[in-house]
């Protein structure tokens, strides 16, 4: 018996490469991405798991060349207007993080909409990391809490791990027990910095329009094998050693 990950995210990478190998155009290689996100949310919600994330868009895609941001903005919105009555008939709640402020009004419009449509939704929960940035989330953070220490809302003495916890956008969501990557990179590109602080790692060497149910089959039975001890048998063999 597998045991799931409470929260599993995932960093899809590998459409461009993918599509590029077969002398397509990157965007040919989103639209296939799209399509496996589809399938792998609906193993997800099918296997009972609880929380979801993909990081579908960061803030520093925004880089990236205006016809490629435009065509995923494209297939974001074809997604969620095409997508919602299915996430709702799978009991599938939909969420968002990020920064909203970067984000087209007819993205903002279709999120909204989307989320509302299935708040009522009581199975897994999917976050889109739409416009995200941890450092940028984190910092985000930091100014609040200035200004409430400015204010005199908030004493600096206490201020706590739980405090940032409950200021970052997942303060909702458990932290993710798994973070998988696929394309054989080997980072975390600015995603869930502080939420990842003790996360399982697997990087997958499939591109992501690769990766298909089975590999995430995969993915689990290892996680379901790994002994997570958070740093305590450490701890706890250093007291015994201090003792003798």
């Amino acid at each position: 018996m597998i045991h799931l990950p409470a929260h599993l995210a995932i960093i899809m990478d590998g459409n461009g490469r993918w599509a590029q190998q077969r002398g397509k155009p990157r965007a040919h290689g989103h639209i296939k991405g799209t399509r496996v996100a589809k399938t792998i949310i609906q193993e997800c919600a099918r296997i009972g798991l609880q929380n979801l994330t993909l990081y579908a868009f960061s803030t520093e895609n925004w880089l990236r060349p205006k016809s490629e941001v435009t065509i995923l903005m494209r297939l974001l919105k074809k997604y969620l207007e095409k997508e919602t009555q299915n996430l709702i008939q799978e009991n599938i709640r939909f969420e968002t993080i990020g920064d909203r402020s970067l984000l087209p009004l007819d993205i903002l419009e279709a999120l909204d909409a989307s989320q509302a449509a299935t708040q009522k939704c009581t199975g897994m929960k999917l976050i889109f990391a739409l416009s995200y940035g941890s450092r940028q989330e984190i910092t985000s953070v930091v100014q609040k809490m200035a200004r409430l220490v400015e204010s005199g809302t908030l004493k600096s003495k206490d201020i706590s791990l739980e405090t940032i916890s409950a200021m970052l956008q997942t303060n909702k969501t458990p932290d993710p027990d798994l973070i998988l990557r696929t394309s054989g990179e080997k980072r975390l590109s600015n995603f869930l910095l502080w939420q990842a602080a003790y996360s399982e790692f697997c990087f997958s060497t499939k591109l992501w329009p690769e990766f298909t149910k089975e590999d995430l089959t995969l993915v689990l039975q290892d996680f379901s094998s790994r002994d997570r001890r958070f740093g305590q048998l450490k701890t706890m063999e250093s007291h015994e050693q201090s003792a003798h």
